[in-house]
């Protein structure tokens, strides 16, 4: 015997309509009855709310408006199904689905998902400031490993990184061309038009008087600062912001850092000679990678809160068609 599960709630006089339907169909079609009252669970109610009632019968759901013929027409559908199935064993052995605590770790993910990725993204910005001020108080053994850890997402290199705690929030390349600021050469000595003295612009985290590197490049902290920002806008306004569209996220959030990131590092091969070597700026960076964060975000924690919405919903009709009394 099929079973039929009816999304309803009071005082609606299409799901009382509904209920006959299925009362006069029960001898042509035998079947178990499940009512579901929406207005149990917020999840339900939010998701149904405009579609009561609503049919669901195995695979098969109606939203109203749905007459007599359509109801008939797919409880005969769902019994055929299940006559094939139930002809073919190899198609009727599935592995039964049990409620416990991947259901339990599931709802409450659903539910708390957003909490916990702005807390990671809280945390994955917060230590690299962490790493200079542990510098500063004179705990290196804490900060190396901070630095080490990002260095292998990072490239770290000092002249375009920030600076805490000492002279200048920056040294930069004297290419960059910023006026004001002692560049990096003149403060460490590294010649950092030499790409063999890389690796010492990478492993420079600075001293008591130049100040200490944070441990991710201005880029990146703009990016997943960014990210960050959105994410918690996003849990403040209830969930409710709308993806952005996928055209807006390449043309606001990807051109911008690409064409900076690329035409920097193009410019500065040898013998790349499509246009003149030029070096990034702390602002254009942090603009552009800001730019990046948020329209990334924008694009993706919606997404995100759609899929997690419909994984809600799915445990709420799970549960409530379980709590539901059947009537035969």
């Amino acid at each position: 015997m099929i079973t039929v599960t009816l999304y309803l709630k009071k005082e609606c006089s299409l799901c009382e309509e509904v209920l006959l339907d299925l009362k006069a169909l029960q001898p042509k079609i035998p079947h178990t009855l499940a009512t579901v009252d929406i207005e149990t669970d917020s999840e339900l109610k939010k998701a149904f709310a405009t579609r009561v009632p609503v049919l669901v019968v195995g695979p098969y759901t109606l939203s109203a408006p749905f007459d007599r013929r359509r109801i008939e027409a797919t409880l005969a559908a769902a019994r055929d199904r299940q006559d094939q199935l139930a002809a073919d064993p190899k198609k009727m052995a599935r592995p039964a689905v049990k409620s416990g605590q991947s259901d339990r770790f599931g709802i409450w993910l659903s539910r708390n998902y957003l909490r916990l990725l702005n807390l990671l993204l809280a945390i994955y910005v917060g230590l690299p400031f962490l790493a200079p001020v542990l510098m500063k108080a004179g705990f290196p053994g804490l900060a190396r490993p901070i630095y080490s850890m990002y260095g292998a997402v990072c490239h770290q290199l000092a002249f375009r990184s920030w600076f805490l705690f000492g002279e200048q929030p920056i040294y930069p390349r004297a290419s960059a061309d910023l006026g004001g600021y002692e560049t990096f050469q003149q403060a460490t000595g590294i010649d950092e038009t030499d790409p063999t003295k890389l690796l010492e612009a990478r492993q420079f985290v600075g001293n008591e008087q130049l100040g200490y590197k944070v441990a991710y490049c201005q880029r990146d902290i703009a990016i997943y600062g960014a990210m960050l920002v959105f994410g918690l806008l996003f849990a403040a306004t209830g969930r409710r912001i709308p993806p952005l569209h996928w055209s807006l996220w390449i043309l606001i959030g990807i051109a911008p850092i690409a064409l900076d990131g690329f035409s920097q590092l193009l410019s500065q091969f040898q013998g790349f000679s499509f246009w003149e070597y030029r070096e990034s700026t702390p602002l254009l960076r942090t603009v552009t990678g800001m730019l990046f964060g948020l329209t990334t975000a924008w694009f993706g924690f919606p997404l995100l809160e759609e899929s997690m919405a419909e994984t809600r919903l799915e445990y709420a009709a799970k549960h409530a068609r379980r709590a539901a009394k059947p009537k035969d």
